[in-house]
């Protein structure tokens, strides 16, 4: 059975909850990494992916000079990196090189690669949508990527951004 609460109980039912790492580069090439909790699959053919990022961050410049973004599932040990991507600004600073995150070229768009993460998907933008205070970006999978070597996923597991291994 079930009771009716107020949205601020009911939605700390969700962890662990995923996260992802989007990139995209800015009008100055410099890729810009955002941590995000909102993303989606969006369609199975074509294999589509889906990223909520809020209307007020400077990703949202990167994403719509570059029309295409990487998301990647991050390891558990790239824990402070996705800290610090999703708590600073790429308007100010070069997140990749604050962190000493480790890249290499995506291989069909204009975009990095998450050496660490989990995997790895190459998307190009097929279509945006407002959504409140947030823009849904769909992007369509063009390339697809693993670790060479088994890793475990980050997720939230508490409120407060409590990361770490889903158990």
């Amino acid at each position: 059975m079930q009771k009716q609460v107020e949205y601020a109980e009911a939605v700390k039912t969700k962890y662990p909850e995923q996260i992802v790492i989007a990139i995209a580069r800015d009008k100055s090439g410099k890729a810009n990494p955002i941590t995000l909790g909102w993303t989606m699959f969006a369609s199975g053919n074509p294999l589509m992916m889906a990223i909520a990022v809020a209307a007020g961050h400077y990703s949202i410049q990167a994403i719509e000079q570059s029309h295409c973004f990487t998301i990647a599932y991050p390891s558990a040990e790239m824990a402070q990196a996705a800290l610090y991507f999703g708590s600073h600004s790429g308007r100010d600073t070069d997140k990749l090189a604050e962190t000493g995150c480790r890249t290499e070229p995506a291989k069909q768009i204009d975009s990095v690669l998450l050496s660490d993460a989990v995997a790895n998907f190459e998307c190009v933008e097929e279509s945006r949508v407002p959504a409140g205070d947030h823009i849904i970006y769909i992007g369509r999978v063009v390339a697809a990527h693993i670790n060479a070597e088994p890793r475990k996923r980050l997720y939230t597991i508490a409120p407060g951004h409590k990361l770490g291994p889903a158990l």
